[in-house]
Parts: C-alpha cells; structure tokens; sequence
C-alpha cells in the first residue's frame, strides 16, 4: 500500500511540474513528449487532485484556464477510462447520451466547413454563401442547447461534490463552460442570413470561431466523460443520484429526449425516502409562525410565497443559501440543491467579483441595497434588487434577493380604478 501511494504521490509531483512548464510556456512541445512518455497511464482521480492542489496553492483559476485545453489535449488518451455501468435513464446515461447527440452535430457542422473550402480563393456566389450560413446557423442553434446540459452539471452535480470538498474541478470546468458560451455566442452573432458577406470573411470566420468553437465544446466532453462522471459516480450516493434525477427537469434536457425513466433500487445504507420523484412539499408539524404583525401555519406560508408576484432568495450571515420561493414563472431557475451551498458557488466565476463586493459593502454597513435591470432577458424585462437584512440592534442577517419580470408595469398607462379581471 504504501508502495501505491509513494507511486502516486510521485505521479502527481510529476504531472503537477510537467502543467506549471507548460504554464510557463517552457518548451510545450517538448513537455508533451515527456508527458506522454512518462505518464502512459494517469488515472482521472489524479489529474483532479492536481488541479484542485494548484488552486489551494494559490495559482489563480484564471490561470488554470489558460492552460486547461492544452493539457486536456496532452492528457487525451492518456486517461484511464473508469467506465462503470450505469442503468438507462440514470442521469449519467442521460448525460453520455447527450453528448453523443452533441458530437453528431459537431460532425454536421465539420462537413459544412469541407464545402465552406470550396469558397476559398473563388469569385463570390452569394446563394451559395447564404445557404451555407443558414445551414451552419441552424446547426449552431441547435449546438446552442448544450447551455442546458452546462446547467444541469453547474446546479445539479457540482453542489454534491463541493458538499464532498470537491471545489477545484467544478470551478474550472465552470469557467470552461462560460468560455464555450461566449465563442457560441459569438458565432451566432456572427452568422446572420441574409446579410451580405464575403466568401473570405466566410472562411475567416470559420478558422477565428467557428472551429474553436467546436473543438471546445468536443474537448469538454471528454472532459467531462474522463474525467467529471467518473468522480460523480464515486463521489454521490444513490439519493443524490435521485435528487439529481426529480430535479433535471428544471433545466430540460439538451438535443436528446430519454424515452426511459430511471427506476432506482434503494442501496443499503441510504434512505428510501428519496426513491419516489419529488411530487409536492412536506410540511413540518407543530404550531403556527408567529411573527410581530401576526401569524402564519406552514402550509399558508408557502402558499403566499409561490403566489407572490416576486421571486425571492435569501442568503444568511454566513453566505450561504437558506431559501428560495419556488413561483411557477420564475425569472431565474432555482432547485433545492442550492440550500446550504455558499453563495459564491451559486455564480459563475466571472461574477463572483460582484457578489464578493455586495457582500462586503452589506456587512460593513457601507451600502444597503444594490439594484439591477435587464432591458431584454429573453423578451422580458427584469428588475433584480438586493437588499441587507439586519436586525433590530443592526446586526447583518444576510441578503435577500427580489427578482420581478416588470414588462407589463412599463406599459401601463392612465388609471385603472374599476374591476377588471385578467384575460386568460
């Protein structure tokens, strides 16, 4: 034993070396060789606790995505596969299937760029260009649905295993995740039918983004299947696994539509109070809430917060979730995995900077309330406040979030002073 972990110990000073050359730019071509020549094996588990020491030693995130696509492409193939069986339907399954969807579209759009080669160095063909990027817009749209799978891991996944001490690899691969949103987003931007383009701005076009952008969103599923799924599947227990399932339908499902739902058999040692999809909520006994202005029994206080006309999130002194109001038209998505999650955790890393400040301009009593808006989220309006909760003596509580669609109230006009019902 102490044999095994002396290899891996050396294993891991080697790897975590042979990365820091290659961040510093030393030679990569050269540091590749030696790596696959010394590391014809590296199991997954060792490569994430790599990442995750680096992190705790100060190298900033941002830094380890600089390099995280080149010694993904070092590490590729060299990884020990841990393929463990999973039943259809299992989220695990959903996750593999889908990304077998996301690589038949990959191997669409790579087809468009053979015929895109036909266009260089020709006299223009404007139908012939048009057509292309409607193709290439309507693959890319389609493409565009890996957002959800993206979430479905942020919200549903990476909670278990920061829960387990896990915070490395979920913080990187998230910031992979935005990357891969952004260059998406930029090809959609780039890629409008109609207007005219040039044959050469055509293909410059595929070698700035388009390319990368699907050899990044190839590259993350092998991130994700070597590497991410495997350490799922030693990290969470059968009941996570179940909570991961109810709640999936939140995000939906990317490109591919499971035809088989997960039957989980209860495992020794976990509760079978998770085994049956979540179909209402359960209500604590006991009395009433009483609150200064008056009282409330549990079933009435949810009813008000599902009915109330905001969405609401409260974050404790401690920064952490403690409560979120589940609306049915909710402008953001919410599930039950958040609660106890450190709020940091619940954005991406491009914006922790913010909520880093928020927080630190409410506790030290230096500001109370910041305010937000968002002229066109998804064709809605959106108003999002935070605000300091204190006690009566001043003490910080925490913060609560209020996110209201406003649409309507920006169209509302004169007086409205008689009865009048809502159309349906």
């Amino acid at each position: 034993m102490s044999e095994y972990i002396n290899n891996s110990s050396q294993r891991k000073e080697l790897l975590k070396h042979m990365l820091l050359e290659l961040h510093k730019g030393e030679a990569p071509e050269q540091v590749q060789e030696r790596v696959k020549s010394l590391l014809k094996q590296i199991p997954y588990n060792e490569v994430v606790e790599v990442e995750q020491e680096l992190i705790a030693e100060g190298l900033p995130e941002q830094e380890i995505l600089k390099f995280c696509d080149l010694h993904s492409a070092v590490l590729e193939g060299s990884l020990t596969g841990h393929d463990a069986p999973v039943p259809d339907g299992h989220p695990v399954d959903t996750f593999k299937k889908e990304n077998r969807e996301i690589a038949k579209v990959i191997e669409k759009i790579r087809t468009l760029l053979v015929r895109m080669e036909i266009i260089k160095g020709m006299p223009d063909d404007k139908d012939f260009i048009n057509a292309l990027v409607i193709d290439l817009k309507r693959e890319f749209n389609m493409l565009s649905d890996v957002d959800k799978h993206y979430k479905r891991k942020e919200y549903l996944l990476f909670p278990f295993l920061e829960k387990a001490g896990i915070t490395g690899p979920p913080k990187v691969m998230w910031g992979k995740h935005d990357e891969i949103r952004e260059i998406l987003g930029a090809v959609h931007d780039s890629l409008v039918p109609g207007t005219p383009i040039t044959g050469s701005d055509l293909y410059s076009l595929g070698d700035m983004i388009i390319r990368p952008a699907i050899e990044q969103t190839e590259s993350m599923i092998m991130k994700e299947e070597e590497i991410l799924l495997p350490m799922c599947l030693e990290t969470l227990t059968q009941e996570d696994w179940i909570q991961v399932y109810n709640e999936t339908g939140i995000y939906g499902y990317c490109i591919y539509d499971p035809k088989i739902e997960w039957n989980p058999e209860p495992k020794e040692g976990d509760s079978d109070t998770g085994t049956k999809p979540a179909t209402g909520v359960e209500y604590t006994t006991g009395g009433p809430v009483r609150l200064s202005s008056g009282s409330f029994d549990l079933k009435e206080m949810e009813a008000l917060f599902v009915t109330l006309p905001v969405d609401i999130t409260y974050v404790d002194a401690s920064d952490k979730v403690k409560f979120f109001s589940h609306s049915p038209n909710r402008v953001f998505e919410r599930n039950r995995s958040i609660i106890g999650r450190d709020v940091r955790l619940c954005h991406p890393p491009g914006s922790v900077h913010i909520v880093e400040q928020i927080l630190a301009d409410f506790k030290s009593g230096k500001e109370h309330q910041a305010k937000f808006w968002m002229s066109n989220f998804m064709g809605r309006f959106v108003y999002i406040e935070y605000t300091a909760l204190r006690g009566k003596d001043g003490e910080y509580l925490g913060v609560i979030e209020i996110t209201q669609d406003i649409s309507e109230f920006r169209k509302l006009e004169g007086d409205q002073r008689l009865l009048s019902y809502t159309k349906k």
